[in-house]
């Protein structure tokens, strides 16, 4: 069956959908996932209080990150990089990294898109392993 057919044109409005809470001042909105009909990747938002950011972490696919608003440092393998709107980071499968919000007060965002829709996220503190799609409204 060709992929418009499994998955079927749609304009997705992320103040329109809901945004499920990640811990520590971070929440994500799903966009484009498996529910919706997606086959072949994921992707969605992810907005960042003032100071808030997420744990060190792994993939088991490729994940590619846009800052959309604000500023953020990436760790990404070990080295840090200063990122503003725009800004586009790529890390491959397996590649520990983690997002978070530069400023103490002014808010962040972030679009990420998965190259699988099952991937997995592996906590590098706790060796954890879940899948991206389990935790929207975990």
């Amino acid at each position: 069956m060709p992929e418009h057919e499994t998955f079927p044109a749609a304009v997705l409005r992320p103040a329109e959908l809901s945004a499920f809470s990640r811990g520590g001042g971070a929440r994500t909105i799903p966009l484009v996932t498996r529910e919706r009909g997606a086959t072949t990747f994921l992707n969605g938002q992810t907005l960042f209080e003032g100071g808030a950011g997420i744990p060190l972490h792994t993939h088991d696919c490729p994940e590619s990150v846009v800052i959309l608003e604000g500023d953020a440092i990436a760790e990404i393998d070990g080295v840090e990089h200063e990122l503003t709107a725009f800004d586009t980071t790529y890390v491959d499968a397996g590649v520990p990294h983690r997002f978070r919000n530069a400023s103490a007060t002014a808010p962040m965002r972030i679009l990420w898109t998965y190259a699988s829709v099952d991937a997995t996220r592996t906590l590098v503190a706790t060796g954890e392993t879940r899948r991206v799609d389990a935790e929207h409204g975990a």
